[in-house]
């Protein structure tokens, strides 16, 4: 495995025009929990989502979902971690997808998928799949107040995401996202802990580098219900 530590890191620290919670949280959140995302399936996420399906239909074993992987870094540290799951990293990004095999051994049981989350949760959700748990590693924060939206507590795709299930775990140089994700989980009865994390052991080049940066890193846990279904639509 290559070596990725930099000589030198010196990352921006994520800034935005508001201090606390987005005033109109709640309101978006509670709006996307009682209407249905119908945004069609993209073409490439479809044929990216059937290209994997019989293998995980015949997979034994639990389902990790390591979601916005970059170059898979993380899946191939998950998949180690994880030894009797199938790690399924997801990036929409052909380009950073493929640089995963000039670093990182390939191993039996991962998979490194091109397809938008939006597109794949909803996919798999709509399978059945229900993984034991799910990673969210440094999601773009969007931290300007008018991208509320794309961020993952806050966008239209959130309802398929809880409805998934399992431990989700969701790291973030910048501690208001993970404010605002606990908070939307509040919403649907879901408690969350947040805590500071040593990086010592750093799962992705963008915690290897935050972390090199002097950056305090945070992570955010919450088991999601099994059943959201009275909470949801």
């Amino acid at each position: 495995m290559v070596d990725h530590t930099p000589a030198l890191a010196n990352s921006k620290i994520v800034t935005s025009n508001r201090q606390g919670l987005h005033e109109n949280l709640d309101k978006v959140v509670l709006k996307h929990l009682r209407h249905t995302f119908k945004k069609p399936i993209a073409e490439h996420s479809q044929q990216a989502f059937d290209s994997i399906a019989k293998r995980v239909d015949d997979h034994r074993g639990p389902l990790v979902f390591d979601s916005c992987c970059g170059i898979g870094e993380s899946t191939a540290k998950l998949a180690e971690r994880h030894g009797d799951a199938l790690v399924i990293g997801v990036d929409q990004s052909a380009h950073r997808l493929d640089k995963h095999s000039l670093h990182f051994d390939s191993r039996d049981n991962a998979i490194l998928l091109r397809a938008d989350c939006v597109d794949f949760w909803r996919l798999a959700l709509s399978a059945g799949w229900r993984p034991s748990h799910h990673y969210l590693l440094y999601p773009n924060p969007w931290p300007k107040a008018h991208h509320l939206q794309r961020r993952w507590y806050a966008h239209a795709v959130f309802p398929a995401l809880l409805a998934l299930g399992g431990q989700l775990e969701c790291r973030s140089n910048w501690l208001l996202y993970l404010q605002e994700f606990e908070r939307s989980l509040a919403l649907v009865d879901t408690p969350a802990t947040i805590r500071a994390l040593d990086a010592a052991a750093p799962l992705t080049p963008f915690e290897r580098k935050y972390s090199q940066s002097g950056q305090q890193i945070w992570q955010l846990k919450a088991a999601l219900l099994d059943d959201y279904s009275s909470l949801l639509g």
